[in-house]
């Protein structure tokens, strides 16, 4: 079988196909309004600091409820999970659509929103990215989730492009519209999926919550990737809360140029987790993951200390490339060697580490930004980023291969 059809076997099953299909148009309306939200904010504060704020807020409660939502995802149908925060997440877009559009839109509003978009999030993640193994076969988890990292990535690419230009043409209440009308293609997906029986999920101790831990945290091959994604998302919270400041602050692009910079690091990434899609197996994974760190961090200083806009954008391009392999690999490694009596509870703990840690970076980077600048805080982050990488390849070196792929 030739790479090309091995990197997409994983769409040879329809509820993946169905799924998948829905999951991109939905997820070019959540870039429109990422970008547009964070220019609302620039627009209303000019504050690199409330930037952050808002960050922690739609971010922090992943981190405070995922390890709940976990044990929920062991216990409950995850399909209905993912039912109900999608339809959450097509309220929110509404709501602050409404509150735009009438300009009655305030920084409290923005940030309550924030919290409850963060509390959906806690609960979808774990759930969807436990249902991708559903949704395929185990033999196939590796291109599934490269390919939903592509879908991801694409309209990471898509999204930023297109949110600066409407931002800039009619204003920020559109694409909070248009997000609204693209949930009801993954909610139709979702509708669409045609499940096996849901196995019996377990109710006493042995499932409980601590449990999981116990699981994830007695195992290398699970601990090590964890701690390493949680690492280097840490580092990518300060190019996102301060990308308006980057593009408009030091290079004055505007709204559009902070969408191509978003842009350029979703082509990147699109890019990077295509070619991680053709691997055959998962042998390899580790040292990708590792390397994957390391080139993040080199990219990331070069952005911090940039003096033109174009080398900015080709900087996050290769971020992007580096940072979604990176992210792509412990998925995929994590995935590969867990119990699924434990797979929800364990992909909880990667959403912690995945997205939880982004509500901290971006406290953090608001706080530092405001007293140093942007750029020190991008290269101490790069410092971060390229110290985690050398680590985990330091560490996992003598790791046998079974420890780190699916048998």
């Amino acid at each position: 079988m030739s790479e090309r059809s091995l990197a997409f076997r994983a769409l040879q099953h329809p509820n993946f196909r169905i799924f998948i299909a829905g999951l991109a148009v939905s997820l070019i309306g959540t870039w429109i309004q990422s970008v547009a939200l964070s220019w609302l904010l620039y627009r209303l504060t000019h504050s690199e600091f409330l930037q952050g704020v808002s960050n922690f807020c739609s971010h922090m409660p992943v981190l405070l409820l995922s390890p709940l939502a976990g044990l929920a995802a062991d216990r409950f149908p995850r399909h209905r999970i993912v039912l109900i925060t999608q339809t959450i997440f097509l309220f929110h877009a509404c709501l602050l659509a409404y509150l735009t559009l009438t300009h009655r839109v305030t920084v409290p509003q923005v940030l309550i929103l924030a919290v409850l978009l963060g509390c959906a999030n806690a609960f979808d993640i774990p759930a969807r990215q436990s249902l991708m193994i559903l949704l395929t076969s185990k033999e196939d988890l590796l291109g599934a989730i490269s390919l939903n990292s592509v879908a991801f990535n694409t309209a990471r690419t898509l999204g930023p492009s297109l949110g600066g230009l409407l931002v800039a043409a009619f204003g920020e209440g559109v694409c909070f519209s248009l997000n609204a009308v693209s949930f009801l293609a993954v909610l139709a997906s979702l509708w669409m999926l045609r499940l096996p029986p849901a196995a019996p999920r377990e109710t006493h101790s042995e499932g409980g919550l601590a449990a999981g831990f116990r699981y994830a945290w007695s195992r290398p091959a699970v601990r090590y990737p964890l701690v390493l994604c949680g690492i280097v998302t840490l580092t990518n919270a300060p190019p996102l809360v301060l990308g308006p400041f980057i593009a408009d602050g030091l290079f004055h692009q505007g709204a559009t140029g902070f969408g191509v910079l978003m842009a350029a690091f979703g082509l990147g990434a699109t890019v990077g987790v295509a070619r991680l899609a053709s691997m055959k197996s998962n042998l390899g994974l580790r040292k990708v993951a590792g390397q994957g760190a390391l080139f993040y961090g080199l990219a990331l200083l070069a952005y911090s200390f940039a003096p033109y806009f174009w080398l900015v954008v080709a900087s996050s391009f290769v971020a992007g490339y580096a940072f979604f392999r990176q992210n792509a690999s412990n998925n995929a490694l994590i995935q590969s060697v867990i119990d699924e009596r434990y797979r929800g509870r364990v992909m909880s703990f990667y959403t912690m580490m995945a997205v939880g840690m982004l509500p901290v970076g971006s406290f953090l980077a608001g706080w530092a930004a405001e007293k140093l600048g942007p750029r020190p805080v991008l290269a101490s982050a790069a410092g971060v980023a390229l110290s985690a990488g050398a680590a985990f390849l330091y560490y996992t070196r003598s790791m046998d291969a079974n420890e780190c792929i699916a048998q």
